[in-house]
């Protein structure tokens, strides 16, 4: 019997859909990763004050915020495939340019850019994710998907941060145009999930936004918490060494945990894990304030603690939202998803950086753990009614 499952499941992640789909990930999220903590940094360089570095960041992300709701209209009109391409196209081509100058405008242009191609990226490929795998697999395939998404997270955020500390700033910018290489394995991953579902019945956009509306809510959390980490750990220790370890250290465990929550909730379900996720990031958050003052093994400590926590929540809230939802409101439930992630990532780069300018960072990242802490019942809710749909 063990052996027959783990055929099974070496055959899901050996699915041409599911490898085209893991390429398309990796390489979109790549460009994303390698600008998200280095391009705060590259503007302050420029000039730019610290307190206003995360403005890089909230650009980008509102406008992928404000262009995802328009996604599943754009996909009945003109099917997934044209959209997926001109998304990874709108994300890529203007990435090189970022050399051009270092000033604050300029590269918050380029990034509003960037920003409406990651919308693209960011809905459909959720999406997609739920459609390559059976739904009774769906915690798996999201799990996956997930690693796809942890491994330039990983590799890419840190190695952003230490390019733009070295004065490469030349190769970031031709690497994060990787997501035009993408768009080549797009026909293989439309082929692999058949014919998107047609249009539901009137009104069955705006359920599905209320199905994902607690699980959104949760998501909005934790991804704040770690936008305020990814911004302001590499400013706050600019030697570029312990920022970028702690950074790795990060995106190591959040890898682990997004990728075999997955798995877990499948079997598990969600009603446990979901809160144990915010405790456990909540936790990492305190230690990683304790670091600032006390060294740099608090810190890492931190890291590893909150990246455990901050990967299992994003697989846990997506496979909650895709629960309540159901399967035909899959693309607006991956909608309010990510604009949650996104929205959260974009006020935790933006609004932490004015809390952080009064009370400083290690009381702003106390703050934040008292949040997530405060949310565990709101978990907890999320999670019990996926377990009841």
């Amino acid at each position: 019997m063990s052996g027959g499952v783990a055929e099974v499941r070496t055959a899901l992640w050996r699915s041409r859909g599911m490898q085209a789909l893991i390429g398309v990930t990796v390489l979109g999220f790549a460009s994303f990763c390698l600008t998200l903590a280095s391009l705060p940094v590259y503007a302050v360089g420029g000039g730019a004050a610290a307190s206003t570095a995360g403005l890089v960041t909230a650009v980008f992300l509102v406008v992928t915020v404000a262009f995802q709701a328009t996604i599943p209209a754009l996909t009945t009109r003109f099917g997934v495939g044209p959209v997926l391409v001109a998304g990874l196209l709108a994300m890529g081509l203007p990435s090189p340019f970022y050399v051009v100058d270092d000033g604050l405008a300029w590269i918050c242009a380029l990034s509003a850019v960037r920003g409406a191609g990651f919308a693209v990226l960011t809905v459909l490929g959720a999406t997609l994710a739920a459609r390559v795998a059976p739904p009774e697999r769906r915690g798996e395939s999201v799990g996956l998907y997930g690693l796809a998404i942890a491994i330039p997270n990983l590799v890419a955020v840190p190695a952003g941060v230490a390019l733009v500390l070295d004065g490469h700033v030349g190769w970031l910018s031709w690497l994060a145009a990787s997501p035009v290489l993408g768009a080549f394995l797009v026909p293989r991953l439309v082929r692999s999930v058949g014919p998107q579902p047609g249009p539901g019945p009137a009104g069955s956009g705006r359920a599905a936004v209320r199905a994902a509306l607690l699980p959104s809510a949760v998501l909005f959390l934790v991804t704040m918490a770690g936008g305020g980490l990814v911004t302001f750990l590499p400013i706050e220790r600019p030697d570029g060494v312990l920022a970028t370890v702690a950074l790795l250290v990060f995106g190591v465990t959040g890898a682990v945990t997004r990728w075999r929550s997955g798995t877990l909730s499948d079997r598990l379900g969600t009603g446990l894990l979901l809160p144990l996720a915010l405790v456990v990031a909540a936790v990492g958050m305190v230690v990683t304030a304790v670091g600032l003052d006390a060294g740099a093994g608090w810190v890492l400590a931190g890291a590893a603690v909150f990246g455990a926590g901050y990967g299992a929540a994003q697989n846990l809230t997506l496979v909650a939202a895709f629960a309540r939802a159901g399967e035909g409101g899959t693309t607006t439930a991956s909608a309010m998803w990510n604009a949650s992630f996104d929205a959260g990532t974009a006020i935790g780069a933006l609004a932490l950086g004015f809390l952080a300018a009064g009370i400083g960072l290690d009381w702003t990242y106390v703050v934040v753990a008292a949040l997530l802490a405060g949310a565990v019942p709101l978990a907890s809710a999320a999670a019990r009614v996926a377990i009841r749909s």
